[in-house]
């Protein structure tokens, strides 16, 4: 094993999609600039790339957002997944989404919005919206849905893929990723950190980057930082709330032995429905499992070994507290209940007839994952010390490859301004982000 070394300029702390991404991406604005190259860099991981949410995330990429200031932030991730689409597994197929007549405003809304940002999207209402997901789904069951929007440039990558083709260009421009070093506190000085301290010592640095996910929450305790914050909102209201919450990811697969294809033989988009006022109906005792649809789904990618389907539904909320290790699909406490696989197959029957009566083909193993969610759900950029800038992503992060460009960009001193709707200092500016027209916490 190379020896940590004792000291590095650039401090970037987990190894997951933003801790890779900032890297690898701070490595060449450093050599662009003639200020630095990635051998200034170095990437602490307490157990290896993209152990956390990174490595075991359904996939998707898309931006369907009714937060419109992250139309732009996710028009960047794309343009990152495009730069090598073979390296990073993307495969860009687009993302439909449909709805029932209540959010139709919201899907123009984001409609606009996205087009506004060179995201390309397709607007359907009504039966054109209906008439629409049977070109691509001729047996999709479009009973009371009103609307539907299709981004062209959205798809899905392969988690495994990712995390390599990161941790490869990182090293292609002399980033060092170390595995196994747990950052365990900071030694600061003048309110500045100097120095980390690991479980194989301390380290010196003169600026540290959170690509930390879940255990963010740890380590703003660790520098002290308040457990709530207060919300101030654009209409007046403030409403003090915890700083962080976790939440319960729920995904899973499902076999299915039949080519899942358009009906030209295509990858079809990935496909989210939410239907807030249709209730999901147990296929096999009747009975009602919730009293709104929301599920996603797309073709099965890593982690199948057997053809299928990979999908999930809306994350349980926890608390401010929460376990974080061991992480993932190790730790007993927080894998998916066992109504979740009667959900997402009874609500995948409702959606499309050829999926009727597939529980029995349900993978049956551990599901497990939590996120750490801010204040008003939507990610924070900014500082969390002097020297210290947090990426924290409220469990988007996946999709946000593009984060790591920006956040690069602004460390060598550029002012981003796609970054600048998520800085910490809109809680008390009353910029707060409220609360969207979904049962969801990620919209």
């Amino acid at each position: 094993m190379t020896p940590l070394p004792q000291s590095t300029q650039y401090l970037i702390i987990g190894a997951g999609v933003h801790g890779l991404s900032t890297g690898w991406h701070l490595a060449m604005e450093l050599e662009k600039r003639g200020r630095g190259s990635g051998q200034d860099i170095i990437i602490l991981d307490k157990s290896g790339p993209g152990a956390g949410a990174s490595g075991i995330a359904c996939g998707c990429v898309r931006n369907f957002y009714m937060t419109e200031p992250l139309h732009a932030l996710l028009r960047h991730s794309v343009d990152v997944w495009m730069h090598d689409p073979v390296a990073f597994g993307f495969q860009q197929v687009g993302y439909v989404s449909a709805g029932e007549a209540n959010q139709i405003a919201d899907y123009e809304k984001i409609h606009k919005s996205q087009n506004s940002v060179d995201y390309y999207s397709d607007l359907y209402v009504g039966a054109d919206a209906r008439h629409f997901l049977r070109t691509l789904w001729p047996d999709f069951k479009t009973e009371g849905v009103d609307v539907a929007i299709h981004e062209k440039v959205s798809g899905y990558a392969g988690t495994r893929q990712v995390i390599k083709g990161l941790a490869q260009k990182c090293a292609d421009h002399g980033v060092r990723v170390f595995s196994g070093i747990e950052v365990t506190g900071y030694n600061i000085q003048g309110g500045q950190v100097k120095s980390v301290i690991t479980n194989q010592g301390d380290m010196t640095c003169d600026l540290v980057i959170w690509g930390l996910g879940a255990w963010t929450p740890h380590h703003w305790r660790l520098l002290d930082k308040p457990g709530v914050v207060k919300c101030h909102y654009s209409d007046g209201t403030a409403v003090t709330k915890d700083m962080w919450t976790y939440w319960r990811l729920l995904e899973g697969e499902v076999y299915y032995n039949k080519p899942y294809v358009t009906p030209d033989g295509h990858n079809p988009p990935v496909l989210h429905v939410e239907l807030m006022n249709t209730p999901v109906i147990n296929e096999q005792t009747g009975e009602m499992l919730q009293d709104h649809l929301y599920v996603y789904f797309k073709n099965g990618n890593e982690r199948m070994d057997h053809p299928g389907l990979q999908g999930g539904t809306i994350p349980i909320k926890l608390g401010p507290e929460a376990t974080t290790d061991p992480y993932g699909h190790a730790n007993d406490d927080y894998q998916a209940d066992p109504w979740f696989a009667d959900y997402l197959c009874s609500a995948m029957g409702q959606t499309m007839s050829r999926f009727e009566g597939i529980r029995p083909h349900f993978r049956e193993r551990r599901n497990g994952g939590i996120g750490a969610f801010t204040p008003d759900n939507i990610p924070v950029f900014d500082w969390a010390a002097p020297n210290v800038y947090m990426i924290a992503d409220s469990n988007h992060g996946f999709k946000m490859l593009g984060a790591g460009k920006l956040v690069a960009h602004y460390l060598m001193g550029d002012d981003p301004v796609d970054l600048k709707p998520f800085a910490f200092s809109r809680y008390a500016e009353g910029r707060t982000f409220g609360k969207s027209n979904s049962h969801s916490p990620w919209v």
